[in-house]
């Protein structure tokens, strides 16, 4: 639907004249000559149907109804002017993006690492909000999307940033770090699964060619975090993405049981519409996260 917007031309016009009340001030101010201004504003009241200026021998004079129009428009003329200056100063590169993450992902990889970017791009907000679930850029006010799945959606376009390499772990205590295993290795010890990815264990054991009777059995957690926290405490063997437990590893508070990394079928990707590709702060941050992941891939290989 089309919207009830006068010409922006009329509404500058008209502002100046209010401010000075004068049409003669207004023609000088805008260098156009006063007939034109005449005009403008003549057409503006028909387009409102309201009478906005008086017209006195004197001059012309503002109706109450033109006063309160006025002050209005004056202050919405300068969010505008505002905003252009702030976007011809920055040359585009200012503003916010809204983001779409996967929660996990973003607390434990995508933070810790946000802070280069603001260092790089000081003028440029990331809000971040929590996607679980499939949606359509439509339907939200989101720039783009961090997602683990598919590589994009009719009228997106994608960067790749990691697949998703899973580890099992466990405590000091529980795990022996091993260079083989048997499927009785598993006899006695607890499996921690994952409400959301049922089949993981059997997977990941079909991945080294084991088949163990107990695969589905074991305490069921919803997120990655319960289960990691399981694992750490000794509660059982954990079947985590990597990138959720660096730390955990690096400070030993969960070592591998085998040197093995499984790729899920899960890859993680930056999604954005199509109409978005020329967006200069989208483009700068898909530029400073593909570097991130890019060493991160390198690192970890």
């Amino acid at each position: 639907m089309r919207r009830k917007i006068p010409s922006t031309t009329a509404l500058a016009l008209f502002e100046s004249a209010a401010r000075h009340q004068s049409f003669t001030h207004a023609a000088q101010e805008h260098s156009v000559t006063q007939s034109a201004v005449c005009r403008q504003i003549a057409g503006l009241e028909d387009f409102l149907n309201v009478k906005l200026f008086r017209r006195t021998k004197r001059g012309v004079l503002l109706t109450e109804a033109g006063a309160n129009y006025a002050r209005n428009v004056r202050a919405r003329l300068d969010d505008v002017e505002r905003d252009t200056l702030e976007l011809m100063a920055k040359g585009g590169a200012g503003g916010a993006l809204e983001l779409g993450v996967v929660p996990t992902f973003a607390a434990k990889w995508l933070v810790p690492r946000l802070g280069s970017f603001h260092s790089q791009y000081p003028d440029i907000a990331v809000h971040l909000s929590s996607r679980t679930r499939p949606f359509l850029f439509a339907d939200t006010a989101l720039d783009a999307a961090i997602c683990a799945g598919e590589a994009g959606w009719p009228g997106t376009e994608s960067c790749f940033l990691m697949d998703e390499s899973i580890v099992a772990v466990g405590s000091p205590a529980l795990v022996k770090p091993r260079r083989t295993l048997k499927a009785a290795d598993f006899a006695k010890l607890p499996l921690l699964q994952m409400s959301t990815r049922p089949y993981a264990w059997r997977q990941w054991f079909a991945s080294l060619g084991l088949t163990v009777e107990n695969d589905l059995a074991g305490a069921r957690m919803e997120l990655f975090s319960m289960s990691t926290e399981a694992a750490i405490h000794g509660q059982g063997l954990a079947l985590i993405p990597r990138f959720l437990i660096e730390d955990d590893l690096a400070q030993g508070r969960l070592v591998p049981l085998i040197q093995h990394e499984f790729l899920s079928d899960r890859r993680y990707y930056l999604i954005y519409p199509e109409q978005k590709s020329d967006n200069t702060a989208l483009a700068l941050f898909r530029a400073w996260l593909d570097g991130e992941a890019t060493r991160y891939r390198n690192d970890s290989s």
